[in-house]
């Protein structure tokens, strides 16, 4: 299976992806980041749609139609949102719709929303975590694919916790890419016969 990948951070999960050996194809990143350096590293192809607009008159559908043209011109089959902080409408769901993966620092229903570290944090929970899933129109939700529990200690910052949140998302997103590629190759081939 073609991946391709969206990110706007330092590229850590691009870089666990690419050491399981996963096929991306291409790289989209909404801003100039470290993701850049690690594809270009391993000769991923990398397109920036660099956004430049934060307000109201942001066109989130134009710009979600730019991202769509760059996936389709690329063959990708799957897409992974890999710390990707623009979000996107309904042409990519229309596009891709079931195969987009998203990952999330919360044990997802729980904590939705750019802030669920500190959110975490701020409630006072013991325990938080991980969660790969399909992604949905609707932002930290869809069916969930994996989740692993991550402690909240007491002297935990917003930092030292969303790192060791980081190194389950670095281990169990690859896996889960892993298991959707590998049933993808177990699907049987249609056969078609004249009746």
């Amino acid at each position: 299976m073609r991946l391709g990948v969206l990110a706007s951070g330092s590229g850590t999960i691009l870089r666990a992806f690419l050491e399981r050996g996963l096929h991306v194809v291409t790289l989209v990143v909404d801003r100039p980041c470290g993701a850049v350096e690690v594809a270009g590293s391993a000769g991923v192809p990398v397109e920036i749609i660099e956004r430049t607009e934060f307000g109201g008159s942001f066109d989130r559908v134009g710009y979600t139609r730019s991202v769509v043209d760059v996936l389709r011109r690329n063959a990708v089959d799957l897409v992974a949102m890999a710390g990707f902080m623009t979000i996107l409408e309904k042409p990519l769901f229309d596009a891709f719709g079931g195969r987009i993966t998203n990952t999330h620092p919360a044990l997802l229903p729980a904590f939705r929303g750019a802030h669920a570290v500190e959110d975490a944090i701020e409630a006072g929970v013991k325990v938080t975590g991980c969660t790969v899933h399909i992604a949905t129109i609707d932002v930290d939700n869809g069916p969930i694919l994996a989740q692993e529990a991550v402690p909240v200690l007491p002297d935990d910052t917003v930092d030292t916790l969303h790192e060791r949140i980081k190194e389950v998302e670095r281990r169990i997103y690859p896996d889960v890419l892993e298991r959707l590629v590998r049933d993808h190759d177990r699907r049987p081939t249609e056969v078609h016969r004249r009746p």
